[in-house]
């Protein structure tokens, strides 16, 4: 890797093991010192309205390294209104955004904190394309494939918040993040938040179908992905066998109350394969003060992990019981005055990689920033491989 990148290195914690007053122990992500390391502002991503300054979002990237760089393929978008609606299913008022169409623009770093664009290059979603779907391309996940990389995002089929039943994996590759090819999109079914993975030249497929993680083989391999209207039937089939693939059930924990959804690409350890993924629920006050915080969070997202087995993926060895991180500083829980933020108690990682046994973890905040988050691998695999054994759900 770069010298720059081994610097900052020095600067990025290992992340903590916090026994609380319930006698439990809980990991604690560490986060950057000068997060969030990406302002939209800082890739010019502003408008103005009425003569005022707007500032617009960047937020939930994929992330790998290619060629000692670290690229980033962030959601961004501007000239949108933020608003609230009333949530039927949840009986509460949500902030939302209206009026925006989310672009994919690739970034680039040597020191894995300050990012610039990578060659003004676009993955577009607003028809320009292609027309499978023209209302954005979101959270875009990166899996490196030996060939080159896949990319894997959320095609929207209808306007953001705009109901149920808008979301479609859509699918791409690219050998060097310049020139990106587009394979379609999977349009058979609702999901989003997919992570392929490969175990002994068998094709996975984490995904979730709301509000639940499930875990599918692909029957025809990573062609399925790459030629997702060729195999029309077996997606057919993967939806409608869907109850077979369950994985994770959410509400077994009061932080996964409302849903959950795979985060970032698995990473391969000795005791398993590293799984994290992201929860929306209660957050309680025994956690919450451990972030400094005085209340509870009503609805928030957390980062929750797991390890699977690595021969047999859908053996589950370890399961957090507590979230090993939460929203509680300005940009990710509800803005101040130097932080606007859009979406509160928002953090959402969607990249990670690994140097030198440091996980560096890249995740959206408040719907508006890039926030780096880091821990030492070992730490957090004995941890979850000490204290998160007991009690997990998953196939045996």
């Amino acid at each position: 890797m770069s010298s720059d990148l081994n610097q900052k290195l020095k600067e990025l914690g290992d992340g903590d093991i916090i026994k609380i007053k319930s006698k439990e122990y809980i990991f604690k992500l560490s986060h950057y010192k000068k997060n969030p390391n990406v302002r939209p502002q800082d890739i010019g991503l502003t408008w103005y309205e009425n003569e005022k300054k707007k500032i617009g979002a960047a937020f939930n990237p994929g992330a790998e390294i290619y060629k000692d760089k670290i690229i980033l393929l962030p959601r961004c978008h501007k000239d949108y209104k933020r608003s609230m609606y009333f949530d039927k299913k949840l009986g509460i008022k949500r902030y939302c955004l209206e009026n925006y169409i989310s672009e994919i623009w690739p970034l680039v770093s040597s020191d894995g904190v300050q990012f610039k664009r990578l060659r003004n290059v676009v993955i577009r979603g607003d028809g320009t394309d292609h027309r499978d779907f023209v209302y954005g391309i979101e959270d875009t996940r990166i899996v490196n494939f030996g060939h080159g990389y896949l990319i894997i995002g959320c095609g929207k089929i209808k306007p953001p918040f705009g109901g149920g039943n808008s979301d479609r994996i859509a699918i791409y590759s690219t050998k060097d993040f310049i020139k990106i090819e587009y394979h379609g999109m999977v349009k058979y079914f609702d999901s989003r938040n997919v992570i392929p993975f490969f175990v002994d030249k068998k094709t996975y497929l984490l995904l979730r179908f709301h509000p639940n993680i499930h875990l599918t083989k692909l029957s025809a391999g990573i062609e399925q992905l790459l030629d997702p209207q060729k195999y029309k039937r077996r997606w057919q089939k993967l939806y409608k066998e869907r109850n077979k693939s369950l994985l994770f059930r959410a509400r077994e924990f009061l932080h996964e109350r409302e849903k959950i959804g795979p985060s970032t690409q698995l990473i391969k350890t000795k005791k398993g394969l590293l799984f994290l993924y992201h929860a929306v629920g209660e957050i309680d006050i025994k956690i919450a003060r451990e972030y400094g915080l005085k209340r509870k969070i009503e609805r928030g997202y957390s980062i929750c992990a797991a390890l699977l087995d690595i021969e047999n993926p859908e053996r589950v060895i370890a399961r957090t019981q507590h979230p090993i991180y939460i929203p509680s500083m300005p940009y990710e829980s509800k803005g101040n005055n130097k932080f606007a933020i859009d979406v509160p108690n928002v953090v959402f990682p969607v990249g990670t990689i690994l140097v030198d046994n440091k996980l560096l973890i890249y995740s959206g905040a408040g719907d508006k920033y890039i926030t780096l988050l880091s821990c030492n691998l070992d730490n957090l695999v004995d941890f979850l491989f000490k204290y998160c054994t007991k009690n997990c759900s998953g196939k045996p």
